[in-house]
């Protein structure tokens, strides 16, 4: 299975507009994402693509692991880290909030490193990825997603 990475940010009038709009960004704003934790399946590969490709037909579920934060009063970064093992499973790792991308890359590299001495793996080097927003008028998103596979019809 390969899990691409994408990140998207921007800003609208209202919280969900902005959020929704960020999903454009990222290309995956059509589908319904179903949220899971943070486990990189042993047979997954994970890329950063930025933007997604097409990944199925308006309306499909897309599994995903989300970092995102929104405000309307101060700039906003997300930040998804992950490693991968020589056992095979990896880990996805994810922080937000309204401060500096800087912040919060140091908050998900020490939430990675903390989850990573949970299991007894052996870790590749990690991955960061970050996004970041910063509103003008109205709210501002920041959002960084792990895509797992591609879309599938919601059963």
């Amino acid at each position: 299975m390969k899990i691409r990475v994408v990140r998207g940010s921007a800003v609208a009038p209202t919280k969900m507009a902005s959020y929704d709009a960020a999903l454009v960004d990222a290309n995956i704003h059509n589908y319904n994402l179903i949220h899971v934790s943070s486990v990189i399946p042993a047979d997954a590969t994970v890329e950063f693509v930025d933007t997604a490709p097409d990944l199925g037909s308006v309306g499909d579920e897309l599994t995903v692991v989300e970092a995102r934060a929104t405000s309307a009063a101060q700039s906003v970064s997300a930040a998804l880290a992950w490693a991968e093992s020589e056992e095979g499973p990896g880990l996805f790792y994810e922080a937000a909030g309204e401060e500096s991308p800087e912040r919060t890359r140091e908050r998900v590299e020490a939430g990675l490193e903390a989850g990573q001495a949970l299991r007894e793996w052996s870790f590749f080097d990690h991955e960061v990825v970050t996004a970041r927003a910063e509103p003008d008028e109205g709210f501002a998103t920041a959002a960084v997603l792990a895509v797992y596979g591609e879309g599938r019809p919601i059963r």
